[in-house]
């Protein structure tokens, strides 16, 4: 454990601190690839930790979080015939508790995600 924390602290510290940072954005263009390749490492690790905040924080990428999952794919088939009211509205976004019907779940994802789902809204011709 001592070795570590004299890699940490020590070994470390050091290395940061002789980093060929330049003073100015320009200054860049002066570097060496010497000095380039001694900075490789620390712009990797800044990356990698960039990338696994990003792959944290990201809202998830699945579009259906909950229905229906035992099936290899959700298919809702409505007759337009079957329809007792004038207007009926679906769920796009996947979150109604009342799926296939939309219960209005899209306003709270598109708040937290800013995303813009609606419902499909089909209205009988009176």
């Amino acid at each position: 454990m001592e070795a570590l924390s004299s890699l940490i602290k020590v070994s470390l510290a050091n290395y940061i601190q002789n980093l060929p940072i330049p003073d100015s954005f320009f200054g860049i263009l002066s570097l060496s690839i010497k000095d380039w390749l001694y900075m490789t490492p620390f712009i990797g690790g800044i990356g990698y930790v960039g990338f696994l905040t990003y792959r944290l924080l990201r809202p998830s990428q699945i579009c259906n979080p909950s229905v229906n999952k035992a099936s290899k794919k959700v298919v809702d088939i409505i007759d337009i015939e079957d329809m007792t009211s004038d207007k009926v509205s679906y769920c796009r976004c996947w979150r109604s508790k009342k799926f296939p019907l939309c219960d209005g779940s899209h306003n709270k994802h598109n708040e937290d995600t800013g995303d813009n789902a609606g419902p499909l809204v089909i209205k009988k011709n009176s």
